[in-house]
This record gives C-alpha cells, sequence and structure tokens, in this order.
C-alpha cells in the first residue's frame, strides 16, 4: 500500500458542534452554554463544558432560557422530573443576565 504523500498544509483542527435544545440553532460546542444534570439531579450551568453528566445545551439568545423553563425542554432534555427550585433560581438568574447583555448591547 502506497503512503501518502505530505503536502506541507496542517489538518483542519476538528471542532465539535452542539444544538440549542430550543431554537435547534447548531453552533460550535464553545459557542453555546452547556446545563449538565449531576448523579444526584441537580441541574447547574457548566462553564467549562467539561463536568460529568448528562448535558443539554442553550445558545445565548435569552427568549431560548426563557422558552426552556416555560415549556419543560430543560427537564426533557436532562431526562428528570421536575427543577429543583435553586436551580430554576439560577437558570432563570442567567437569563435576566443575557437579557441585560443583549439590552446593554443595542443600546451601545
Amino acid at each position: 500500500m502506497a503512503a501518502k504523500a505530505q503536502t506541507g498544509t496542517p489538518r483542519p483542527r476538528h471542532i465539535p458542534q452542539r444544538t440549542c435544545i430550543v431554537c435547534r440553532h447548531s453552533d460550535a460546542k464553545r459557542a453555546l452554554i452547556r446545563l449538565v444534570r449531576d448523579a444526584h439531579g441537580r441541574v447547574t450551568i457548566d462553564p467549562t463544558g467539561k463536568r460529568s453528566g448528562r448535558g443539554a445545551y442553550l445558545c445565548h439568545n435569552p427568549e431560548c432560557w426563557t422558552q426552556a423553563l416555560r415549556r419543560h425542554t430543560i427537564e426533557r432534555a436532562l431526562k428528570i422530573s421536575t427543577l429543583h427550585l435553586d436551580d430554576r433560581a439560577a437558570i432563570e438568574q442567567m437569563a435576566r443576565q443575557l437579557l441585560q447583555a443583549t439590552t446593554s448591547a443595542v443600546s451601545e
């Protein structure tokens, strides 16, 4: 079997793609925000994207976050019956932060 000739150009780096669970927008893994369910059934926001547990991704659109809470999309994606009240509060806080960030970017 003949070996491939070296072209001298490096192979492009693979960028993992993930999909927002609400709007179904596909983007690079690092561009979306990961929610993770741990072994105890608690849901947390995973800024590193490396925590162990079942994960689901949401984009930076605050409407996706409010729809995910209203339609129980997070519960279905992470296969849990209900969100803990503290977890829901943390997710709602993140949605508010994203809304503030988008409104301040628009007003500039």
